[in-house]
C-alpha cells in the first residue's frame, strides 16, 4: 500500500497534476483573485507534452513584483496583471504572435526562446488520442490561458477545454475567425458608460425643472410689472382712444397708425398692397412703408388679432401694447437662459433679471415709446445669442463649429435680402465679406504640424489673406451690386468723430440729438450704485485675460493636455461660448461708448455677462489659478465664492431697489396734454378730409395716427428726401422772409400751417443744439467764431413775425386756430396784399 501511495505520487508530480504548495498557502491566508486559475484534463494534459511541475515552476510562477518592477515590467505582463479579460485577451493574443509562448522567469524578465528548457521542446508536438506524439495541436487559447492561471496563483483550480491548433505552426487566422473576433474584441473593449444613480437623475431633473420654471416666472412677472407700471404711469384704461394714441410720440405713432390702417383694410391683402404703394400719408410721394419702417410686427400683429377673434374680446391699442410687453418677458427668459448656461446655474439668471429690472432706465425704452422698432427685435436677438450659446458650448470642435454658425449667418442675411424687397445695403456690407473671406480662408487652409516655423507663417499668411479678400470682395460686390450710398451716414460718423466740421442743419440736427450723442456721466454712475458696472469690469478683465492666454498657447502650437477642461483647470477662455461673448461685448461696448442709444443693446449684454460671472466658479478659478492661493483649496473656495456672491448681491439689491418697485407700482400718475387733444380734435372736426398739413416732423406724426390727414414730412431718418423735407418745413422756425416760407409750403401742396411754441420760444440745456439756432447757423445768420456775433438780417424770425398779423404775412397766411401750445395758419391760395 505505501508504494502504491509513493508511485501514484510521484505520476502526479511527473503529470503536473499535483496541487502545489503556493495555492494552499493562498487558500489559507484567504487572498481571492477574479479569475481562477486553469486546469487542464488528463487527455489535454497529455496533449501538452506532458511538462512537469519544474517546467511550471519555471515558466509560470512569478515572484510577488514590487511596485517598481511591475511598472518596469513589458506591457504584455503589465496587461495581464491589470486583472481585466479584455486586457488579458490582448496580452495572450500579443505575445502568442507567430505562434510561440513567451515565457518569464522568476525575476519579472522574458525568458529568451533559445533557452535550455525551450530548447528541448522546440520540436514536442503534442499527442494524438491514442498516446502518439502526432495529432491535434496544443490549443492556443489553452496555453494562453493556461500562462494566466499561473500568474494568478491565488485562486482555485477550474477546467476549460476548446478546439486546438498546432502551436508552431499558428501564423494567422482564417477571414471568418478573424473578423468574429475583431468583433468580439471590439465588443469587449468598448467601454459601457454607466447609468447614472437615480438620485442624480432626479438631481439633474430638478435642477432643471427649478431653473426653467424660475425663467419663465421671471419672463412672466417682468410683462405684468410692465403692465402695471403703464397703466399707472398713464392711466391708460380710463381715458378715451384720442388720449390714449397720443401717449405714442413720434416715430412710434407712424408704427402705430399703420398697424391701425391695416385693421381698417378690407382684407389682408389688399392691406398690404396699401402699405406697399402708400401715397396717402406724405404729400406728392408714393412709399413703401413696409420696406422703409420695417412694418412687418405690425403686419403680423394686425393678422394675429383678428384671426384670434381678439376683436370681440380686447381693444387693438390693448392687444397691441399686450404682444409687445409679451414680447419683453421673453426678451427677459432669453437673457436668463444665456446666463444660465454660461454659468451653469440659474441663480445668474435670477441675477441677470434683477439688474435688468433695476437698471431699466439704461436698458429699455419700454417705459416711453412702445411701439419701437428695438422693442420688437431685441427680445429675437436675445432668444438668437441664447440658442448660440447653447450651440457653441455643445459642441467640443469649435473652430469647425463656429465655420457652420458662418454659413447660417448667410442664409439668415438672404432671407433678410428677399423679406426686405431685396435691400442691396445687405449685399454690399462689409460684414458679409468678412465673412466669406473666412470661409474661403478655410477651405485653403493648409494641415501641417502645429508650433512650426511653417505653422506660424502660415497663420501671418492666413490673416492677411482673410483682410485682402475682404476688401476684394466688398469692392468687387458694389462694382456689380446696384445700391445707393448712406452719404449722410457717412458724413455724419465724419462729423461725429470731429473729422469734419459742417453748418448742414441735418448733420448738426442729428448730433443734437440724446440718442446720438456720447453717453453721460449720469449713466456710469447709475450702473456703478447698482454694483453691475464693477462686477462686469472684474469678469471681462478675467475673461479677456484668460481668453488671450489661451490664443498665445495656440499660436505656440501648444495644445490642451486634457480634451474636457474641468473646475480644477482654472482655463475659463478656452471655452468657446465665453470667446465669443467677450468679443460681442467689446464690440458693442465700444459702439455704446460713441452713440448712448445703443447703450440699450450693450446694457443687458453687461447684466448677462456680470450675473455668469459672478455664479460661476470657474471664473474664481481661473483667477486663484493665476494668484496661486494655497491657503485655502481653491476649488473649495471658488464653490463657496459662486453662491455666497450672488447671494449677497440679491439681498443687498433687493433691500435698496425692492421697496422703490414697489412705490412706482403704487403711485397713480397722469399723462396730461390737453393743447395736444384740442389740436387733434379741432383738425378732425374742422379741416377738409383733403387737407395737408406742414410742420415739425414729430408732431406730424401724431397727426396722422390721431386724424388720418396726410402730412409733408415723417420723423423718419433713413430716407434723403424725408430727411431734406424736414430742414425745408423747419424754415419756419429760421429768419426768412414770407415769401420765401409760402413758395417752401407750396411746394409740397401743404394746406395748413401748425407752428409749435415751445420749439419758437426754445430755452435749450446744450448750447447752439435748439432748431432755430442750427438754421440760423446753416442760413449763415451767425458767424461761427469766438463771441458767436449775430449777423445783420434784414427779416425777424418768422414764427414770431407770423403771430403779430401784419403784412406782408397776412398776405399770405391767415389764423384759424390757436391755444396754448400750437398755432394754425390756413397758406392762402389766392394773395391778397394789404397795405
Amino acid at each position: 500500500m505505501l508504494f502504491c501511495a509513493l508511485l501514484h505520487l510521484i505520476t502526479k508530480v511527473a503529470e503536473g497534476t499535483l496541487g502545489l504548495p503556493r495555492f494552499a498557502r493562498a487558500r489559507r491566508v484567504g487572498e481571492q483573485h477574479p479569475d481562477p486559475p486553469i486546469r487542464l484534463r488528463g487527455a489535454e494534459r497529455a496533449r501538452t507534452g506532458g511538462l512537469g511541475r519544474r517546467h511550471r515552476r519555471r515558466v509560470a510562477f512569478l515572484p510577488r513584483p514590487a511596485q517598481a518592477r511591475r511598472r518596469n515590467a513589458p506591457a504584455a505582463l503589465r496587461s495581464r496583471l491589470s486583472g481585466s479579460r479584455a486586457a488579458r485577451e490582448d496580452a495572450v493574443d500579443g505575445d502568442t504572435g507567430g505562434g510561440r509562448v513567451r515565457k518569464w522567469g522568476r525575476d519579472g524578465r522574458e525568458r529568451p526562446w533559445g533557452s535550455r528548457g525551450a530548447r528541448r521542446r522546440r520540436g514536442r508536438e503534442a499527442p494524438g488520442p491514442h498516446g502518439s506524439r502526432r495529432g491535434a495541436p496544443v490549443p492556443v487559447e489553452t496555453m494562453a490561458e493556461e500562462e494566466v492561471s499561473h500568474v494568478k496563483i491565488t485562486e482555485p483550480e477550474t477546467e476549460i477545454a476548446g478546439p486546438t491548433v498546432e502551436l508552431r505552426q499558428r501564423k494567422k487566422l482564417k477571414s471568418s475567425e478573424n473578423k468574429d473576433s475583431a468583433k468580439e474584441e471590439k465588443i469587449n473593449d468598448t467601454p459601457v458608460p454607466e447609468r447614472p444613480p437615480k438620485y442624480v437623475l432626479f438631481q439633474r431633473f430638478a435642477k432643471i425643472f427649478i431653473g426653467c420654471l424660475a425663467a419663465v416666472t421671471s419672463g412672466m412677472m417682468y410683462a405684468l410689472y410692465l403692465s402695471a407700471y403703464h397703466e399707472r404711469k398713464f392711466w391708460f384704461s380710463n381715458r378715451q382712444e384720442l388720449e390714449r394714441e397720443i401717449t405714442f410720440q413720434g416715430d412710434s405713432a407712424i408704427y402705430y397708425s399703420y398697424y391701425k390702417d391695416m385693421l381698417k383694410a378690407p382684407s389682408f391683402e389688399r392691406g398690404v398692397y396699401e402699405l406697399t404703394h402708400n401715397n396717402k400719408t406724405v404729400s406728392l410721394k408714393t412709399i413703401n412703408a413696409v420696406q422703409q419702417m420695417s412694418l412687418y410686427p405690425e403686419l403680423i400683429a394686425s393678422v394675429l388679432y383678428q384671426a384670434t377673434g381678439s376683436n370681440e374680446i380686447i381693444e387693438p391699442v390693448y392687444f397691441y401694447i399686450g404682444i409687445v410687453f409679451g414680447l419683453q418677458g421673453i426678451y427677459v427668459t432669453a437673457l436668463f437662459v444665456t446666463s444660465w448656461l454660461m454659468s451653469g446655474t440659474w441663480l445668474a439668471g435670477m441675477l441677470t433679471v434683477a439688474w435688468f429690472i433695476i437698471n431699466r432706465l439704461d436698458t429699455t425704452r419700454i417705459e416711453y415709446s412702445i411701439p419701437l422698432r428695438e422693442n420688437w427685435a431685441l427680445p429675437y436677438f436675445a432668444c438668437q445669442v441664447a440658442a448660440l450659446t447653447g450651440y457653441l458650448k455643445s459642441n467640443l470642435n469649435t473652430y469647425g463649429e463656429v465655420h457652420e454658425v458662418y454659413k447660417i449667418y448667410i442664409f439668415s442675411l438672404f432671407l433678410g435680402y428677399l423679406l426686405q424687397f431685396e435691400n442691396s445695403a445687405l449685399l454690399v456690407s462689409p460684414l458679409l465679406s468678412l465673412v466669406v473671406a473666412l470661409m474661403l480662408a478655410k477651405c485653403l487652409q493648409l494641415n501641417v504640424k502645429k508650433g512650426t516655423f511653417i505653422a506660424k507663417m502660415i497663420k501671418v499668411i492666413n490673416f492677411y489673406l482673410v483682410c485682402t479678400l475682404t476688401v476684394t470682395l466688398n469692392i468687387i460686390m458694389k462694382m456689380f451690386v446696384p445700391h445707393k450710398e448712406n452719404g449722410h451716414m457717412l458724413k455724419f460718423l465724419e462729423a461725429k468723430f470731429g473729422l469734419n466740421i459742417t453748418k448742414n442743419f441735418t448733420m448738426n440736427w442729428l448730433l443734437c440729438q440724446e440718442s446720438l450723442q456720447t453717453p453721460s456721466q449720469d449713466f456710469f454712475l447709475r450702473l456703478t450704485q447698482s454694483s453691475l458696472l464693477p462686477f462686469y469690469i472684474l469678469v471681462l478683465i478675467i475673461c479677456f485675460l484668460s481668453m488671450m492666454q489661451v490664443i498665445f498657447w495656440r499660436i505656440n502650437g501648444k495644445k490642451s493636455l486634457k480634451e474636457t477642461i474641468t473646475l480644477e483647470d482654472g482655463r475659463i477662455g478656452e471655452r468657446p461660448e465665453i470667446t465669443y461673448h467677450v468679443i460681442h461685448t467689446i464690440l458693442l461696448g465700444s459702439l455704446a461708448l460713441i452713440i448712448e442709444g445703443l447703450k440699450y443693446l450693450w446694457t443687458p449684454y453687461v447684466c448677462t455677462l456680470a450675473a455668469f460671472g459672478v455664479c460661476s466658479p470657474e471664473l474664481w478659478m481661473t483667477l486663484f489659478k493665476w494668484l496661486r492661493l494655497r491657503t485655502v483649496h481653491p476649488v473649495l473656495l471658488a464653490l463657496i465664492l459662486s453662491m455666497a456672491m450672488p447671494t449677497i448681491i440679491g439681498l443687498s439689491l433687493w433691500k435698496e431697489y425692492f421697496p422703490r418697485l414697489m412705490t412706482e407700482l403704487t403711485e397713480l400718475q397722469e399723462f396730461y396734454d390737453p393743447d395736444t387733444v384740442e389740436l387733434m380734435t379741432w383738425i378732425k372736426r374742422q379741416a377738409p378730409v383733403a387737407a395737408v398739413f406742414a410742420g415739425s416732423p414729430q408732431l406730424m406724426g401724431v397727426i396722422k395716427l390721431c386724424t388720418g390727414w396726410m402730412v409733408t414730412s415723417l420723423p423718419l431718418y433713413n430716407d434723403d428726401d424725408l430727411l431734406k423735407r424736414n430742414e425745408n418745413i423747419y424754415q419756419i422756425y429760421s429768419k426768412r422772409s414770407a415769401e420765401d416760407i409760402y413758395k417752401i409750403l407750396t411746394s409740397y401742396k401743404a394746406n395748413y400751417l401748425i407752428v409749435e411754441d415751445a420749439i419758437c420760444n426754445e430755452v435749450g440745456t446744450m448750447r447752439g443744439c435748439r432748431v432755430k439756432d442750427l438754421l440760423d447757423i446753416a442760413n449763415g445768420h451767425v458767424v461761427c467764431e469766438e463771441g458767436d456775433k449775430l449777423t445783420y438780417s434784414k427779416h425777424g424770425r418768422f414764427c414770431h413775425e407770423v403771430k403779430i398779423n401784419y403784412s406782408p404775412y397776412v398776405n399770405y397766411f391767415t389764423r384759424v386756430y390757436w391755444n396754448r401750445s400750437y398755432f394754425v395758419y390756413k397758406i392762402n391760395t389766392v394773395i391778397s396784399f394789404q397795405s
